[in-house]
């Protein structure tokens, strides 16, 4: 996935395109970056703005276009209406999802657009947005109304949404009860979404927020799990800022949170699949996701219980941990070793049908015996590891599916691999 941001340059790496390169990295995709304009600022104060010219910008725009197939588009700072109305001629035709962040003032201070240039900004690129993250001061800018008793944020929702925005997300209200609210306005949907307040002054978490909602509209999710996606992403941020300067902090994306969230979500997901009961082995199920090249299983999320069949039902029983799973994460840190692409497992009942429909998918699948296991293997109770190994010793090309057959008191086993947890999903519903 190669993800696109458009914006101002932050030499303190709190905000701008500095701060989505860090969020695109943590979710394992690829960031793309246009410059507008160069600021100097720090987590103390607000210094200057250099906004590019012309011709750097359509160079930057050309360049990107001709060489790279872009998934989504993220826009930020877009100081000037030169800016602006160059930006549009270029997205203007594109049916790619493009996620605005309406930045009109930094947090330490300094404007970041021309008040000038605010006009063409709803004329040019508001239309642009699939989805429009403004919070309640941006809001109020854009529309210039305030946000209040008469004026209620789906008043303020619905003018943006006039706009040409598709989806307009205004966050950051304050309520009378110690939550911030976001409040969301789809074609024909409208709610919010609510969280205890966070008392941290901090830089960056709107970028997050935005940046983490670009990556999960690409990845196909419908609106409000973009969104829920998005503020759980931001408000772990929050709580994991640093202080890494002499003035606010800096928010930071704890990349075992995202890991654990994008584990459950996916886990979520197999839970309602229908009938997938029918799936879960005698000594049930585990769902594992790893960090980067793990070294350990320590490093690898997994149940600390399994998933467990309850009738015609499934429950997690148990807590997303590291170290969580035995057998599944040593089969994945097995393939790991030689696919290191390969992040994340299942392990499924093994079942004839389920091999016809493997075999049929075209998914690349290896299998091994466990009656040729060695006895010191047996004895040392390595069989996991042995097998695996065994089992793409000579491949060439990672695993879709690794199986077996059982022996005298094994049960035969079905383990599904895939870069990612909603990868696997995709492989299941292909199978089962």
């Amino acid at each position: 996935m190669n993800l696109l941001s458009i914006g101002g340059s932050d030499p303190s790496a709190g905000a701008g395109i500095q701060s989505d390169i860090k969020t695109f990295s943590t979710f394992d995709v690829y960031g793309l970056t246009i410059v507008t304009a160069i600021t100097g600022q720090n987590t103390s104060s607000f210094g200057m703005i250099e906004p590019v010219s012309k011709v750097i910008l359509e160079n930057q725009l050309k360049s990107i276009m001709k060489d790279f197939k872009i998934d989504g588009i993220k826009i930020g700072m877009v100081y000037n209406s030169q800016i602006i109305k160059i930006i549009y001629q270029y997205l203007k035709k594109l049916k790619i999802p493009i996620v605005v962040d309406p930045v009109i003032k930094s947090t330490t201070g300094g404007m970041l657009i021309e008040k000038s240039a605010i006009v063409d900004f709803k004329k040019f690129i508001v239309p642009l947005a699939t989805i429009i993250t403004p919070n309640q001061f941006e809001a109020e800018i854009l529309t210039k109304t305030k946000i209040n008793s008469k004026n209620t944020p789906e008043k303020i929702a619905k003018m943006i949404q006039k706009m040409g925005a598709k989806n307009v997300v205004i966050t950051g209200i304050k309520s009378k009860n110690q939550e911030i609210k976001d409040f969301v306005l789809e074609k024909n949907k409208k709610y919010f979404l609510s969280n205890k307040k966070i008392s941290k002054i901090n830089r960056g978490s709107g970028n997050i927020h935005s940046a983490a909602a670009l990556y999960a509209i690409v990845k196909n999710k419908n609106i409000k799990e973009v969104l829920e996606f998005a503020k759980k992403i931001t408000l772990n941020s929050i709580k994991n800022s640093q202080k890494i300067g002499r003035g606010i902090v800096i928010t930071n994306i704890d990349e075992q949170d995202f890991i654990k969230n994008k584990l459950q979500n996916s886990i979520n997901e197999f839970t309602k699949i229908k009938n997938i009961f029918q799936n879960i082995p005698e000594c049930q199920t585990n769902f594992v996701y790893s960090k980067h090249k793990p070294k350990s299983i320590k490093e690898i999320v997994g149940i600390s219980g399994r998933i467990v069949k309850a009738g015609k039902e499934v429950i997690v029983a148990g807590d997303l941990e590291y170290g969580g799973s035995k057998h599944v994460a040593t089969a994945l840190l097995a393939v790991n070793k030689k696919y290191s692409k390969i992040q994340s497992a299942i392990n499924l009942k093994y079942k004839n049908e389920t091999i016809l429909k493997i075999k049929k998918s075209k998914l690349t699948t290896y299998d091994y015996d466990r009656n040729q296991e060695p006895e010191n293997v047996k004895n040392k109770g390595s069989t996991i590891g042995w097998g695996i190994k065994n089992a793409i010793r000579n491949s060439k090309t990672s695993p879709d599916v690794i199986y077996h057959k059982g022996d005298m008191g094994k049960e035969p086993m079905i383990i599904v691999f895939a870069e990612t947890p909603d990868a696997i999903i995709k492989k299941i519903l292909k199978i089962i």
